[in-house]
This record gives structure tokens, C-alpha cells and sequence, in this order.
């Protein structure tokens, strides 16, 4: 293991080298490191919006179980997950 000596350093200068070594580190984490998003869902109307199809096609999906639905427990609203919706949809013509 290496010996480091502080010999006329200033306090200045140490809290320099300390900044640089984690700087050096800090880079090479965010090399590797891959952020996961966080679930989002998206209501039927968010659905339809973003995707460019109509309410009645979210349905649609929704009955013919291509789409799972997400919702609270004595209540009406449905959610389908942003993910799940980008991974059922499928290249045509490819």
C-alpha cells in the first residue's frame, strides 16, 4: 500500500486532491451505471393521447386482455403501465 505524505500541502491544496480522486471515481461509476425509471401509468385518456388511438381501442385492448390493467380497489379508474405498453407493441413490415 502506498504512503502518502502531507508535507507542506495546505489545506486548499489537500481538499484539491480529494476532490480530483472522487471526481475520477465518481466518472467511472456513471459510466456504468444505468438509471432505472421509475413504473409510470397512464390513465385511459393518457393512453389515447400518447399513442394516437381512441378511447374505445383502449378498451378494446383492455377486455381482449392485450393490455393488463392496474387500479385501486373499490375504485372505477384504470391504469395500464407505461412499460407494458411499450413492450406489447410490435414491429410490422420489418
Amino acid at each position: 500500500m502506498a504512503t502518502i505524505q502531507f508535507i507542506q500541502y495546505s489545506p486548499e491544496q489537500l481538499q484539491s486532491e480529494i476532490n480530483s480522486g472522487i471526481k475520477i471515481q465518481l466518472d467511472e461509476f456513471l459510466k456504468h451505471f444505468k438509471s432505472v425509471p421509475p413504473n409510470e401509468y397512464l390513465s385511459r385518456n393518457q393512453v389515447s393521447e400518447r399513442y394516437g388511438i381512441c378511447l374505445k381501442t383502449v378498451d378494446n385492448y383492455r377486455k381482449s386482455k392485450i393490455l393488463k390493467v392496474y387500479g385501486m380497489e373499490g375504485s372505477n379508474r384504470v391504469f395500464f403501465l407505461r412499460s407494458e405498453i411499450e413492450a406489447s407493441l410490435k414491429l410490422i413490415n420489418g
